[in-house]
């Protein structure tokens, strides 16, 4: 299958209250971390910084970010969350997800200055992949998770401005 083949079988979405179980689902299946309802509230109201993936019109991977303020007032976006299923790796979806937030943290009137985001010390694919996309592993958080083993993350970002 080409390439344009395939993605011509990607379609982006936007998070709706009819479609935010799939959201719910996806993130059981793909994170060790269960998310509160207010994760899902927020996300209802992040308009173009959550986003939906589809494959074959079929729900198969999110992400899910913020925008935070900082102390000397530039703006940065913080991914909370980015994954595709399994059998879905490797077809250019987590790139489509990662490259329409990078678009959007751009754009002038967001005034974002970088974007960031926590991996777990031992995901190694995952710093890969966004070392692939121009992000840096700027520190190590000790004890950043709770309840999953290794507890450390790295803090990746990426500088827009």
């Amino acid at each position: 299958m080409s390439p344009s083949t395939i993605y011509q079988r990607i379609a982006l979405g936007d998070l709706t209250v009819n479609n935010l179980g799939q959201l719910r689902k996806l993130n059981e299946v793909l994170f060790p971390i269960e998310y509160q309802s207010s994760f899902y509230e927020d996300a209802l109201h992040a308009g173009e910084f959550v986003k939906l993936v589809y494959y074959n019109d079929v729900c198969v991977g999110s992400v899910c970010c913020r925008k935070d303020a900082t102390e000397n007032g530039k703006n940065s976006v913080y991914i909370m969350t980015l994954g595709v299923l399994e059998p879905y790796r490797r077809l250019g979806l987590g790139d489509q997800l990662l490259e329409h937030i990078l678009m959007e943290a751009g754009k002038e009137e967001n005034a974002v200055n970088s974007v960031y985001l926590h991996v777990q010390i031992n995901n190694d694919a995952a710093v890969a992949f966004y070392k692939k996309h121009g992000f840096e592993v700027v520190r190590t958080d000790k004890d950043y998770y709770k309840d999953v083993e290794p507890k450390d993350a790295f803090v990746l970002e990426k500088n827009i401005a």
